[in-house]
Protein backbone atom coordinates (compact mmCIF):
# COMPACT_ATOMS: atom_id res chain seq x y z
CA UNK A 1 0.00 0.00 0.00
CA UNK A 2 1.80 3.36 -1.06
CA UNK A 3 0.48 5.10 2.30
CA UNK A 4 1.28 2.94 4.83
CA UNK A 5 1.28 4.99 8.61
CA UNK A 6 2.96 3.52 11.77
CA UNK A 7 0.72 3.65 14.89
CA UNK A 8 3.66 6.22 16.19
CA UNK A 9 2.56 9.77 17.44
CA UNK A 10 5.58 11.48 15.61
CA UNK A 11 5.73 8.58 12.54
CA UNK A 12 2.28 9.79 11.91
CA UNK A 13 2.74 13.08 11.84
CA UNK A 14 6.01 12.63 9.35
CA UNK A 15 4.10 10.68 7.20
CA UNK A 16 1.27 12.83 7.05
CA UNK A 17 3.25 15.82 6.13
CA UNK A 18 5.45 13.75 3.73
CA UNK A 19 2.85 12.80 1.59
CA UNK A 20 1.28 16.52 1.22
CA UNK A 21 5.27 17.22 -0.15
CA UNK A 22 5.01 14.40 -2.94
CA UNK A 23 2.69 16.18 -5.70
CA UNK A 24 3.05 18.47 -8.49
CA UNK A 25 1.74 22.09 -11.40
CA UNK A 26 3.46 23.86 -14.36
CA UNK A 27 6.41 25.41 -13.99
CA UNK A 28 5.77 28.37 -15.18
CA UNK A 29 4.10 29.44 -11.24
CA UNK A 30 5.38 32.36 -10.02
CA UNK A 31 4.99 34.40 -6.62
CA UNK A 32 6.32 37.83 -5.15
CA UNK A 33 7.16 36.30 -1.60
CA UNK A 34 7.83 32.67 -2.40
CA UNK A 35 8.85 32.15 -5.97
CA UNK A 36 9.19 29.32 -8.29
CA UNK A 37 12.55 29.92 -10.22
CA UNK A 38 15.58 28.83 -11.61
CA UNK A 39 17.58 27.65 -9.05
CA UNK A 40 20.93 29.61 -7.26
CA UNK A 41 23.24 28.55 -5.58
CA UNK A 42 23.82 30.42 -1.94
CA UNK A 43 26.81 31.34 -0.06
CA UNK A 44 27.47 29.25 3.70
CA UNK A 45 26.41 31.20 5.93
CA UNK A 46 27.58 30.63 9.62
CA UNK A 47 24.22 28.97 10.22
CA UNK A 48 24.76 26.31 7.45
CA UNK A 49 28.55 25.69 8.28
CA UNK A 50 27.57 25.01 11.98
CA UNK A 51 24.60 22.13 11.72
CA UNK A 52 28.03 19.60 11.83
CA UNK A 53 28.16 21.01 15.28
CA UNK A 54 24.84 20.35 16.29
CA UNK A 55 24.14 17.17 14.76
CA UNK A 56 25.86 16.06 17.98
CA UNK A 57 23.80 18.55 20.18
CA UNK A 58 22.02 16.22 22.80
CA UNK A 59 18.60 15.50 22.34
CA UNK A 60 19.28 15.61 18.33
CA UNK A 61 18.65 12.13 16.54
CA UNK A 62 20.18 12.76 13.06
CA UNK A 63 19.65 9.28 10.80
CA UNK A 64 22.29 9.88 8.46
CA UNK A 65 24.24 6.73 6.99
CA UNK A 66 27.93 7.37 6.31
CA UNK A 67 28.36 8.78 2.40
CA UNK A 68 24.86 10.39 2.14
CA UNK A 69 23.39 14.17 1.89
CA UNK A 70 24.15 16.11 5.23
CA UNK A 71 21.94 18.68 6.94
CA UNK A 72 24.24 21.30 5.34
CA UNK A 73 24.11 20.10 2.03
CA UNK A 74 20.62 20.20 1.93
CA UNK A 75 20.56 23.82 3.41
CA UNK A 76 23.14 24.94 0.84
CA UNK A 77 20.71 24.00 -2.45
CA UNK A 78 17.72 26.36 -0.92
CA UNK A 79 18.14 29.38 -3.14
CA UNK A 80 17.73 31.99 0.28
CA UNK A 81 18.32 34.73 -2.03
CA UNK A 82 15.68 33.73 -3.66
CA UNK A 83 13.02 34.11 -0.44
CA UNK A 84 12.42 37.19 1.37
CA UNK A 85 13.84 38.01 4.96
CA UNK A 86 10.37 36.59 6.35
CA UNK A 87 10.58 33.19 4.65
CA UNK A 88 14.55 33.39 5.37
CA UNK A 89 13.59 33.57 8.90
CA UNK A 90 10.87 30.79 8.95
CA UNK A 91 13.18 27.77 7.65
CA UNK A 92 15.99 28.18 9.67
CA UNK A 93 14.10 28.74 12.61
CA UNK A 94 13.76 24.76 12.04
CA UNK A 95 16.63 23.93 10.39
CA UNK A 96 19.01 25.09 12.68
CA UNK A 97 17.25 23.31 15.72
CA UNK A 98 15.55 20.19 14.29
CA UNK A 99 14.74 17.52 16.48
CA UNK A 100 14.93 15.31 13.49
CA UNK A 101 16.77 15.36 10.33
CA UNK A 102 16.36 12.78 7.99
CA UNK A 103 17.93 12.12 4.40
CA UNK A 104 15.76 9.72 2.05
CA UNK A 105 17.67 8.39 -0.22
CA UNK A 106 17.50 8.60 -4.14
CA UNK A 107 14.65 6.98 -5.78
CA UNK A 108 14.31 6.44 -9.44
CA UNK A 109 11.06 6.42 -11.01
CA UNK A 110 10.27 6.47 -15.27
CA UNK A 111 7.93 9.73 -15.50
CA UNK A 112 7.35 12.94 -18.02
CA UNK A 113 8.91 15.74 -16.12
CA UNK A 114 6.43 18.01 -16.72
CA UNK A 115 3.69 15.38 -14.92
CA UNK A 116 5.92 14.94 -12.46
CA UNK A 117 6.08 18.49 -11.10
CA UNK A 118 2.52 18.94 -11.37
CA UNK A 119 2.20 15.72 -9.02
CA UNK A 120 5.03 17.75 -6.85
CA UNK A 121 3.66 20.97 -6.74
CA UNK A 122 -0.37 19.54 -5.84
CA UNK A 123 -0.53 16.32 -3.64
CA UNK A 124 -4.22 16.42 -3.61
CA UNK A 125 -4.15 14.71 -6.93
CA UNK A 126 -1.92 11.63 -5.29
CA UNK A 127 -4.48 11.78 -2.25
CA UNK A 128 -7.31 11.83 -4.79
CA UNK A 129 -5.97 8.80 -6.55
CA UNK A 130 -5.53 6.71 -3.11
CA UNK A 131 -8.87 8.10 -2.89
CA UNK A 132 -10.71 6.53 -5.80
CA UNK A 133 -8.51 3.59 -4.64
CA UNK A 134 -9.83 3.26 -1.40
CA UNK A 135 -6.72 3.04 0.17
CA UNK A 136 -6.53 5.87 2.39
CA UNK A 137 -8.39 8.48 4.69
CA UNK A 138 -6.47 11.22 4.45
CA UNK A 139 -8.34 14.45 3.36
CA UNK A 140 -6.83 17.45 1.69
CA UNK A 141 -7.86 20.92 1.61
CA UNK A 142 -6.45 23.61 -1.09
CA UNK A 143 -6.43 26.89 0.69
CA UNK A 144 -4.37 29.23 -1.53
CA UNK A 145 -2.38 28.28 -4.65
CA UNK A 146 0.25 26.87 -2.61
CA UNK A 147 -0.66 26.02 0.37
CA UNK A 148 -2.38 22.37 1.07
CA UNK A 149 -4.01 21.31 4.35
CA UNK A 150 -3.88 17.52 5.00
CA UNK A 151 -5.94 15.59 7.82
CA UNK A 152 -5.23 11.98 8.09
CA UNK A 153 -7.98 11.10 10.45
CA UNK A 154 -6.16 9.99 12.99
CA UNK A 155 -5.40 12.83 15.23
CA UNK A 156 -2.82 14.56 12.85
CA UNK A 157 -3.84 18.24 11.28
CA UNK A 158 -1.12 20.15 9.05
CA UNK A 159 -0.40 22.36 6.50
CA UNK A 160 2.00 22.57 4.16
CA UNK A 161 3.22 25.56 2.16
CA UNK A 162 5.53 25.56 -0.89
CA UNK A 163 7.59 28.50 -0.24
CA UNK A 164 10.02 27.28 -2.85
CA UNK A 165 10.16 25.84 -6.28
CA UNK A 166 12.17 25.12 -9.59
CA UNK A 167 12.61 22.05 -11.95
CA UNK A 168 15.48 20.92 -9.34
CA UNK A 169 14.74 22.05 -5.99
CA UNK A 170 11.20 22.04 -3.88
CA UNK A 171 11.08 24.07 -0.51
CA UNK A 172 7.98 22.99 1.59
CA UNK A 173 7.64 24.39 5.34
CA UNK A 174 4.90 22.49 7.41
CA UNK A 175 3.01 23.15 10.47
CA UNK A 176 1.13 20.68 12.18
CA UNK A 177 -0.45 19.00 15.54
CA UNK A 178 -1.32 15.87 16.98
CA UNK A 179 -4.40 15.49 18.85
CA UNK A 180 -5.34 11.98 19.01
CA UNK A 181 -5.68 8.83 21.09
CA UNK A 182 -2.03 7.79 21.79
CA UNK A 183 -1.19 11.06 23.52
CA UNK A 184 -2.78 13.10 26.63
CA UNK A 185 -1.20 16.17 25.21
CA UNK A 186 -1.29 18.01 21.71
CA UNK A 187 1.74 17.50 20.13
CA UNK A 188 2.86 20.22 17.61
CA UNK A 189 5.55 20.14 15.14
CA UNK A 190 6.98 21.89 11.73
CA UNK A 191 8.71 20.69 9.25
CA UNK A 192 10.94 21.78 6.51
CA UNK A 193 11.36 19.40 3.51
CA UNK A 194 13.65 19.49 0.20
CA UNK A 195 12.81 17.70 -2.78
CA UNK A 196 15.77 17.52 -5.32
CA UNK A 197 15.51 16.40 -8.90
CA UNK A 198 17.50 15.46 -11.60
CA UNK A 199 16.21 14.51 -15.11
CA UNK A 200 17.84 12.53 -17.66
CA UNK A 201 16.44 10.43 -20.90
CA UNK A 202 17.27 7.03 -21.36
CA UNK A 203 18.56 5.25 -24.42
CA UNK A 204 15.09 3.70 -25.20
CA UNK A 205 13.76 7.10 -24.85
CA UNK A 206 12.07 7.32 -21.47
CA UNK A 207 12.09 10.39 -19.01
CA UNK A 208 13.65 9.47 -15.93
CA UNK A 209 13.70 11.07 -12.37
CA UNK A 210 16.15 10.87 -9.63
CA UNK A 211 15.07 12.43 -6.22
CA UNK A 212 16.07 12.86 -2.68
CA UNK A 213 14.26 14.32 0.15
CA UNK A 214 15.66 16.07 3.23
CA UNK A 215 13.45 15.71 6.53
CA UNK A 216 13.97 18.19 9.32
CA UNK A 217 11.52 18.00 11.69
CA UNK A 218 11.01 20.45 14.94
CA UNK A 219 8.44 18.97 17.54
CA UNK A 220 7.33 21.61 20.48
CA UNK A 221 6.84 19.25 23.70
CA UNK A 222 8.67 18.42 26.50
CA UNK A 223 9.28 15.44 26.19
CA UNK A 224 10.28 15.51 22.32
CA UNK A 225 13.78 14.45 22.61
CA UNK A 226 12.74 11.16 24.73
CA UNK A 227 10.41 10.51 22.04
CA UNK A 228 12.81 10.85 19.20
CA UNK A 229 15.40 9.02 21.07
CA UNK A 230 12.94 6.00 21.71
CA UNK A 231 11.23 6.05 18.41
CA UNK A 232 13.99 7.73 15.76
CA UNK A 233 14.94 4.44 14.51
CA UNK A 234 11.25 3.55 13.43
CA UNK A 235 10.60 6.88 12.34
CA UNK A 236 13.03 7.16 10.26
CA UNK A 237 12.67 3.20 8.82
CA UNK A 238 8.92 4.60 8.69
CA UNK A 239 9.50 7.78 6.48
CA UNK A 240 12.03 5.88 4.22
CA UNK A 241 9.56 3.38 3.30
CA UNK A 242 6.43 6.06 2.42
CA UNK A 243 9.11 7.53 0.18
CA UNK A 244 10.14 4.92 -1.74
CA UNK A 245 6.71 3.55 -2.21
CA UNK A 246 4.94 6.84 -2.93
CA UNK A 247 8.04 7.42 -5.67
CA UNK A 248 7.24 4.10 -6.90
CA UNK A 249 3.47 4.91 -7.08
CA UNK A 250 4.59 8.19 -9.10
CA UNK A 251 6.64 5.46 -11.32
CA UNK A 252 3.50 3.43 -12.14
CA UNK A 253 1.35 6.75 -12.88
CA UNK A 254 4.13 7.93 -15.11
CA UNK A 255 4.46 4.75 -17.30
CA UNK A 256 0.70 4.09 -17.53
CA UNK A 257 0.13 7.88 -18.64
CA UNK A 258 2.46 7.38 -21.40
CA UNK A 259 0.79 3.65 -22.35
CA UNK A 260 -2.54 4.35 -21.84
CA UNK A 261 -3.25 8.03 -22.06
CA UNK A 262 -7.00 7.54 -22.10
CA UNK A 263 -7.69 5.84 -19.48
CA UNK A 264 -5.74 8.32 -17.38
CA UNK A 265 -7.52 11.09 -18.70
CA UNK A 266 -10.46 9.39 -17.85
CA UNK A 267 -9.00 8.64 -14.25
CA UNK A 268 -7.93 12.34 -13.80
CA UNK A 269 -11.47 13.97 -14.34
CA UNK A 270 -13.38 11.95 -11.56
CA UNK A 271 -10.18 12.80 -8.48
CA UNK A 272 -12.28 13.41 -5.69
CA UNK A 273 -10.68 16.12 -3.19
CA UNK A 274 -8.99 17.83 -6.62
CA UNK A 275 -10.76 21.26 -7.86
CA UNK A 276 -12.30 21.11 -11.86
CA UNK A 277 -9.03 23.45 -13.11
CA UNK A 278 -6.78 20.98 -11.68
CA UNK A 279 -8.30 17.83 -12.92
CA UNK A 280 -8.60 19.70 -16.49
CA UNK A 281 -4.55 20.71 -16.11
CA UNK A 282 -4.01 16.86 -14.64
CA UNK A 283 -5.16 15.14 -18.18
CA UNK A 284 -4.31 18.02 -20.33
CA UNK A 285 -0.63 17.22 -19.26
CA UNK A 286 -1.39 13.44 -19.21
CA UNK A 287 -1.80 13.86 -22.87
CA UNK A 288 1.04 16.24 -22.68
CA UNK A 289 3.12 13.34 -21.48
CA UNK A 290 1.92 10.67 -23.93
CA UNK A 291 2.86 12.73 -27.37
CA UNK A 292 6.09 13.83 -25.97
CA UNK A 293 6.88 9.69 -24.99
CA UNK A 294 5.78 8.80 -28.33
CA UNK A 295 7.87 11.59 -30.10
CA UNK A 296 10.93 10.65 -28.38
CA UNK A 297 10.94 7.02 -28.75
CA UNK A 298 10.89 8.03 -32.63
CA UNK A 299 14.04 9.66 -31.93
CA UNK A 300 16.17 7.20 -29.92
CA UNK A 301 18.69 5.03 -31.58
CA UNK A 302 17.72 1.65 -32.75
CA UNK A 303 19.91 -0.91 -30.31
CA UNK A 304 21.40 -2.91 -33.12
CA UNK A 305 20.66 -6.50 -33.27
CA UNK A 306 23.13 -9.74 -34.08
CA UNK A 307 21.12 -11.78 -36.82
CA UNK A 308 20.26 -15.00 -35.70
CA UNK A 309 22.78 -17.75 -38.31
CA UNK A 310 20.33 -19.62 -40.32
CA UNK A 311 20.37 -23.28 -39.98
CA UNK A 312 21.60 -25.55 -42.68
Amino acid sequence: MPYCLSRSVISSTIATIALAILAMHNVQIARAQYPLAPQTQIPQSSAVADVAAKDRRPGTTYSRPAGRSSGADAINAIPMGRLTPAAQQRILAITNRPTLYRHLGQQTIQCDADLFMFIVRNPEVLVGVWDLMEITEVKTERIDAFKLRAIDGSGTDCTVDLVYGDPAVHVYVADGFYDGKLTTNVINGKGVFILRSIYKVDAEGNSIIEGSLDCFVQVEHLAADLIMRTFGPLIGRTADHNFAETARFIDQLGTTASKNPLAMEELALRLPQVSEPSRQRFAALIRQAAERQRARALTAPVAATIPTASRQ
